[in-house]
């Protein structure tokens, strides 16, 4: 696949995740998460790494060291993160 065509390709899955998002956070449905998440390749640790670093990181005042951080991450580990983020957002605003 060329670059171009990579990239597109990407950018498309990409919109597709964040449909998938948009349409569970109006359901509270996380199945449309679950098929994101639960293929991927990684362990419990390496979430749990991912996230404990990511909520350090986004507490610090240094925008400069989060973006370059988040900058360096897999698509795996955004897409875990993106979940993660929606999952909070339900949790701190449920009635």
């Amino acid at each position: 696949m060329s670059g171009s065509a990579q990239q597109q390709h990407s950018s498309e899955q990409s919109q597709e995740i964040d449909q998938g998002v948009m349409e569970t956070l109006r359901s509270r449905d996380h199945s449309v998460l679950a098929q994101q998440i639960d293929p991927l390749s990684c362990t419990h640790n390496d979430i749990v790494e991912l996230l404990a670093q990511y909520l350090a990181l986004s507490d610090q005042d240094d925008d400069e060291i989060f973006d370059a951080w988040f900058d360096g991450l897999s698509k795996a580990q955004h897409t875990v993160l993106k979940v993660f983020e929606v999952y909070r957002g339900q949790f701190e605003h449920q009635e």
